[in-house]
């Protein structure tokens, strides 16, 4: 049984940082691709950023330059680093898992952006 559970959301306000980690359980993790993604009310889910196995990086556009994605395949983890965050980082962010066809989800960890 997959499971992706995130972690480290809450409330912080405008400049401020957080670190979301995703702990995964049921997959050989090393062998996935890892992503955060996140969803606003009333809007589309939208990448935020993409590790592949070997490492190599991949970010959204409004991101870039504020956020780092990494991972400790000892761990079973990805993490997201989230610096400068601004109120439009406002949203649900998951925890994907990806490998060929097959793609898994966590249930998400809100981050508020707000002074």
């Amino acid at each position: 049984q997959v499971q992706l559970v995130e972690s480290g959301g809450g409330l912080v306000q405008p400049g401020g940082s957080l670190r979301l980690s995703c702990t995964a359980s049921g997959i050989a993790f090393s062998n996935f691709a890892m992503g955060w993604y996140r969803q606003a009310p009333g809007q589309q889910r939208e990448l935020v950023a993409t590790i592949t196995t070997r490492g190599t990086t991949n970010y959204g556009d409004s991101v870039k330059g504020r956020f780092t994605i990494s991972r400790d395949n000892a761990r079973n983890t990805v993490y997201l680093q989230m610096n400068s965050l601004k109120p439009e980082d406002t949203a649900v962010y998951y925890c994907n898992a990806r490998l060929l066809s097959f793609s898994a989800w966590g249930q998400g960890t809100q981050v508020t952006v707000s002074s």
